[in-house]
């Protein structure tokens, strides 16, 4: 009889337990050589992620958000433009595309991959699209390839948002590499994640790259020359400095999160809606997505065991009050709306124990009864 009493949401205090020397030596690193900005650990990082995802250039910035925004920013996207992305994402894939001016045009997911679903998209485009911002959801690649065959039929462009896909891979290659740049955060809780906010921007294209680099640092090449209007968005170099630590673990934290995956789905799939990864993917479960219809129930009973769940997301993006100017109802796209009701995400991270995967399947399966 296990005796556990609180399972969190994410741990990032276990973590960091894990990897502390590590992580306070290159700090201190920082701190001793006082290049704050845009330091040697950023240029170090931003050389390790680009060799890692498998991507010429990576340009670290402020947050994911960001850089999302500065990628379609860098490709001229603004006023007047049309963005098509998935009704099911975080709202930072939306503020971005209205920041830079344009119009987000939402579709509806695939039912299973829980991205967007490319047979959607086509119905969606007019004379005013422009680009095309799929989302890597949950830790799983979106079809890339049925994204990929529309954009190149009406020569769109494509931003990946992988903020939740750091080492997912669409047929054996990492995501991130497949459109014109792809956009990453480094929130705390992601896969891998800095000790504050963090973004990055992988592309292949070499004049994107250099724009992007002068978008996020005031449009200056060298100290107050200003080529374009740029703006303040760079990847902090203590947070670097982090990051750089953790990539070295990233694919071990990927591969523990598929062997915690595999353990919840052999106790709940006959009792819950459990995650499918595609066979053309390889899901690295930022966030493990059950589906109930008692997933308030089911959210209530846990809690009362100390066991922290989230739901990623209850309101859809089209459904939201900053979205409410752009025309949206409900009923619009079913299978998100549907699926919105029904989401519980429950505790996910490399350092879940054996003891706690139980006491959490045990409890929901209770809840069930």
């Amino acid at each position: 009889m296990t005796t556990l009493t609180k399972v969190p949401f994410v741990d990032l205090k276990a973590q960091r337990e894990s990897i502390k020397a590590e992580v306070d030596a290159a700090v201190l690193k920082v701190f001793d050589k006082g290049d704050f900005i845009l330091g040697a650990a950023v240029e170090k990082f931003e050389a390790d992620y680009a060799a890692y995802i498998g991507a010429k250039h990576a340009i670290g910035v402020g947050t994911g958000l960001a850089a999302i925004e500065l990628a379609l920013r860098a490709y001229g996207v603004g006023p007047g433009d049309e963005v098509i992305t998935a009704a099911n994402t975080f709202i930072a894939t939306v503020l971005a595309i209205t920041a830079v001016g344009a119009t987000p045009v939402f579709v509806d997911m695939d039912r299973e991959r829980y991205t967007i679903d490319p047979a959607a998209i086509s119905a969606a485009i007019t004379s005013k699209t422009r680009a095309i911002v799929p989302v890597h959801l949950y830790g799983q690649s979106v079809d890339l390839h049925g994204v990929l065959a529309v954009a190149r039929r009406h020569n769109l462009l494509v931003v990946e948002d992988a903020a939740q896909a750091h080492g997912a891979t669409y047929n054996g290659t990492r995501v991130g590499t497949f459109g014109h740049a792809a956009a990453y955060s480094f929130y705390p809780a992601k896969n891998l994640g800095a000790y504050g906010d963090g973004g990055l921007i992988t592309t292949n294209d070499d004049r994107t790259a250099e724009k992007l680099r002068l978008l996020r640092n005031y449009g200056q090449r060298v100290k107050y020359s200003h080529s374009i209007a740029g703006t303040n968005s760079r990847l902090d170099t203590v947070q670097a400095a982090v990051l750089g630590v953790k990539l070295r673990y990233l694919d071990g934290w990927n591969a523990a999160r598929r062997r915690h995956a595999a353990a919840y789905a052999a106790r709940l799939n006959k009792i819950v809606h459990t995650p499918v990864s595609a066979a053309d993917a390889e899901h690295i479960f930022h966030v493990y997505v059950i589906e109930t219809d008692r997933r308030d129930a089911v959210r209530d009973a846990l809690r009362e065991r100390g066991i922290d769940t989230g739901i990623h997301y209850p309101v859809p993006a089209h459904l939201q009050e900053v979205c409410a100017d752009l025309g949206y109802e409900l009923g619009d796209f079913p299978v998100t709306e549907a699926a919105a009701g029904r989401i519980l995400s429950l505790p996910m991270y490399a350092e879940l124990s054996d003891a706690q995967i139980d006491y959490v399947c045990q409890a929901v399966a209770d809840a069930l009864m």
